[in-house]
């Protein structure tokens, strides 16, 4: 072994590089373990407060942005959020993507907050319609070459034919056609089935609007988009210890 590899100031070094590498290693541990937690904890916060407008159960995801620095600033780049079964009024079996961008939470998450703007797709299967529209419908088979829903009424006997449009930003239901063994059917009957449809299609939350409406092979899609809007404080008996 040669001089310099024994003498005290290569010992030193080679201490002083092992301590570095060492703290680095215990720096980086602790940074992705309080990130893992910082994550955990806004994920069940966000859940808490969103579920309160949305209604349902969802899945939430962040952007880019370290959550770490979030637990100190209280804002949020950009949010998705995924729900498989939604109700918005009557509607059930609704499925959504959202994504919310420049939140801001307020007294620790537990005070609501604000939203600068945000996106949505919904998809509502023949089935959810269906479920729905009750007993007096069926079966609902939806053509996006037709870009319109064929509703079995009266077990069969009875099709209706609708069509849903976006109208002042609101999804209005179009009868198309209303045919009972080639005759038409009854107006209030028709109409009570439209009205729901139409109603089923009507409320968002947190400022989402409706902007486009199409048929697909399986169901309705429906696009909305939000401006700045706010998320309401934890409701009585939430857990408002789960903090931001």
């Amino acid at each position: 072994m040669s001089t310099e590899a024994r003498s005290p100031r290569t010992i030193q070094r080679r201490t002083l590089v092992i301590a570095l590498v060492v703290i680095v290693l215990l720096l980086a541990t602790v940074l992705v373990g309080g990130e893992v937690y910082a994550r955990h904890k806004l994920s069940r916060c966000v859940s808490t407060q969103f579920e309160q407008e949305i209604g349902s159960k969802i899945d939430v995801g962040f952007g880019a942005k370290p959550m770490l620095i979030t637990l100190l600033d209280n804002k949020i780049g950009k949010l998705t959020v995924d729900s498989d079964d939604t109700k918005f009024g009557p509607a059930v079996d609704m499925k959504v993507h959202a994504v919310f961008n420049d939140i801001e939470l307020q007294s620790g998450g537990a005070g609501g907050g604000t939203i600068g703007s945000s996106s949505a797709d919904i998809d509502w299967s023949d089935d959810g319609i269906k479920q729905t529209l009750g007993g007096l419908v069926s079966g609902v088979h939806s053509s996006s070459g037709s870009d319109s829903l064929s509703l079995d009424v009266l077990g069969g006997l009875a099709q209706l034919q609708v069509k849903p449009v976006v109208t002042n930003g609101a999804v209005k239901v179009e009868t198309q056609s209303a045919q009972l063994l080639g005759m038409g059917l009854p107006n209030d009957l028709v109409q009570g089935i439209v009205d729901t449809f139409s109603e089923s299609l009507q409320t968002y939350p947190l400022g989402l609007r409706p902007t486009e409406a199409e048929v697909t092979d399986s169901g309705i899609a429906v696009k909305l988009t939000g401006g700045p809007s706010e998320l309401q404080p934890a409701q009585p008996g939430q857990n408002t210890e789960i903090r931001c």
